[in-house]
C-alpha cells in the first residue's frame, strides 16, 4: 500500500510538471489564434404589391415574430414653429388608439396577447415596431398596421403627451449632463433644423390636427421599408403582408422635403451654463463626416486610439495618469442622411476645469501631428473586426441592419466589405484623416458648472457666452 501511494505521490507530480511546462509555454503575449470568421447572414428583399419592399429573416426557433417599419419621416420636417411636433406625433401614434379602436381597449388587448406595437419618430426616421408570439401574429399585425397608418390621436392622450413635453421642457435644466447634451448640439447645428430644440411656446402651439397632417404627409405605403423576422413561413407571411397593406398610395409620389447639409462652418466658440455645482460638465466639438467620407473608416480606428475605448489616449492620460475625471472619450458620430459631429467629453472637479480641458485639446491636436504608433493600429483593428459579429445577435438585428442599408442609402454589399475595408487602414490613412477632420481650433466648447470655483477663467478661450438657465415658469396657453 505505501508503495502504491508512493507511486501515486511521483505521477502526480509528473503529471503537475507537466502541466506547469504546458502553462510556461502558454503566454498570452506570444499566443496565436486562427483568424476569426464570421459571414453575415443573408435576408431576402421582396416588394409587396402595393409597393413597400420588405426584408425577411425565417428563424423558427422561438415562436416570436418581430416587425420594424422604417419611415422617411423626422423631426428635421417639422415647423420651426413647432419643434417637437415630430416627437409627439411619434409618441402619440401608439398612446391615442387606431382604426377606432380606443386607446384603453387597444392597450388591453396587447397585454392580454402579450404582445408589443411601438411608435416613434427621431430626427430622420419614424418608427413603429411589432413583437408577438406566432399564435397572435394575425391580430398584432392589424393593430400594428392600424398604427402605422390609420391612428387616431386621441384628444386625451394628444393633451397628456403634450403636458409630458411641457413639463420636460420646465425641468431641462435641472441635470447639468443634459444642458451640456443639448447646447453643443444646439451650436454644432445652429440655424439647422438639426439643433432645433422643443420651448414652451413650440410645445403648446402643437394641436391634434398638426399631428395629423404632419402623420398622413409622410406615413404612407411607398415611403416605408419593413424589416421581418422569426417564426414565420415565407410565403404564408408574404401573403399576410400583401392583404393587410393591401392599397397603394393614391396620393402623389412622394417628395420629400429638400433639407439642406448644414453649413461647413468651423468657428470656436465658448459657452458657460452657470450650476453652483461641485463638478463642471464638459463637451467640446463640431461637425463630422457623412456616410460617404473616404475618410469614414480611417475615422473608426482613429475613434478607437483617441478616445473610443478604455486604453484610449483620453483615458490613459486625463483619467489614468492625471486623475482629472473618472470618465472621458471622444466619438465620431457618423451622418447617414446629414453630415454628423464629433463631440469629446469629460465631467471633472470645478478646480480642474480649465486644466483638463487643455489637456484634452492638447490630446486630440496630438492626433493631427504624427502617425498612431503600430501597437494601436493593431489593437484597434483587432478590436473593431472582431467585434463586428456582435451587431448580428439576432434574427431582428440582422434583418434590420438590411433594412437600413436600403433606407440610408447604402451600397449592398457595404456590411460584406466593411471589415475587409477596416484591416486596409494604416498610419498614414489615419493622419491623414485626422488632419482632414480634426479642428480642435475651431470647437465648440460648452462647460455646465461654477466658475467661481475653476482654476482659471473660461476666457482663456474666448469670449464666453453665458446661457439663460433660469426655470422656465410661463404658463400653458
Amino acid at each position: 500500500m505505501k508503495c502504491l501511494i508512493i507511486s501515486l505521490w511521483f505521477a502526480v507530480l509528473a503529471a503537475t510538471s507537466v502541466s506547469a511546462a504546458d502553462t510556461a509555454k502558454a503566454d498570452p503575449r506570444s499566443m496565436k489564434f486562427p483568424e476569426l470568421r464570421f459571414e453575415i447572414p443573408k435576408a431576402e428583399r421582396v416588394v409587396l404589391k402595393c409597393g413597400m419592399p420588405v426584408y425577411l429573416l425565417r428563424d423558427p426557433e422561438l415562436p416570436i415574430i418581430n416587425i420594424s417599419a422604417m419611415v422617411r419621416s423626422g423631426s428635421v420636417y417639422e415647423p420651426d414653429s413647432r419643434s417637437g411636433l415630430a416627437s409627439l406625433t411619434g409618441t402619440v401614434m401608439r398612446s391615442g388608439g387606431a382604426a377606432g379602436v380606443a386607446p384603453e381597449k387597444m392597450d388591453d388587448e396587447l397585454e392580454f396577447m402579450a404582445s408589443s406595437v411601438e411608435s416613434s419618430i427621431g430626427q430622420d426616421m419614424g418608427a413603429v415596431s411589432l413583437t408577438s408570439l406566432t399564435k397572435n401574429f394575425s391580430r398584432t399585425l392589424r393593430i400594428f398596421s392600424d398604427v402605422l397608418l390609420r391612428p387616431d390621436f386621441s384628444e386625451k392622450r394628444v393633451d397628456i403627451a403634450r403636458k409630458h413635453l411641457i413639463e420636460g421642457i420646465r425641468r431641462q435644466n435641472d441635470d447639468p449632463k443634459e444642458i451640456a447634451g443639448r447646447e453643443i448640439n444646439r451650436a454644432i447645428y445652429a440655424g439647422h433644423p438639426l439643433g432645433s430644440i422643443a420651448t414652451l411656446e413650440t410645445a403648446n402651439a402643437i394641436t391634434r390636427q398638426g399631428m395629423l397632417d404632419f402623420h398622413r404627409r409622410f406615413f404612407r405605403v411607398d415611403n416605408m421599408i419593413l424589416a421581418v423576422s422569426g417564426d414565420f413561413e415565407r410565403d404564408a407571411m408574404i401573403r399576410e403582408l400583401d392583404t393587410v397593406f393591401d392599397t397603394p398610395s393614391t396620393a402623389a409620389a412622394q417628395v420629400l422635403p429638400d433639407i439642406p447639409q448644414p453649413a461647413p462652418v468651423f468657428a470656436a466658440e465658448t459657452i458657460h451654463g452657470k450650476k453652483e455645482v461641485n463638478q463642471s460638465v464638459i463637451r467640446m466639438g463640431h461637425l463630422g463626416i457623412t456616410k460617404n467620407s473616404p475618410d469614414l473608416y480611417a475615422i473608426r480606428i482613429m475613434d478607437y486610439i483617441l478616445g473610443g475605448s478604455f486604453t484610449s489616449r483620453l483615458t490613459m492620460e486625463v483619467r489614468t495618469n492625471q486623475g482629472l475625471a473618472y470618465n472621458v472619450g471622444s466619438h465620431f458620430d457618423i451622418g447617414r442622411r446629414f453630415t454628423g459631429s464629433f463631440i469629446a467629453e469629460t465631467e471633472t472637479k470645478a478646480e480642474s476645469t480649465v486644466k483638463a480641458i487643455t489637456l484634452m485639446k492638447e490630446i486630440i491636436a496630438g492626433m493631427t501631428k504624427e502617425p498612431v504608433t503600430d501597437q494601436e493600429l493593431k489593437a484597434a483593428k483587432e478590436y473593431i473586426i472582431n467585434s463586428f459579429m456582435f451587431g448580428f445577435t439576432s434574427p431582428a438585428s440582422i434583418v434590420t441592419q438590411r433594412a437600413r442599408l436600403e433606407y440610408y442609402g447604402y451600397a449592398p454589399d457595404y456590411l460584406e466589405r466593411y471589415r475587409d475595408n477596416i484591416s486596409k487602414v494604416s498610419r498614414e490613412d489615419v493622419l491623414a484623416a485626422a488632419r482632414r477632420n480634426l479642428k480642435p481650433e475651431a470647437f465648440k466648447l460648452v462647460v455646465v458648472g461654477d466658475a467661481a470655483k475653476f482654476d482659471k477663467p473660461l476666457t482663456s478661450f474666448g469670449t464666453v457666452r453665458e446661457l439663460d438657465l433660469k426655470p422656465k415658469v410661463e404658463t400653458e396657453k
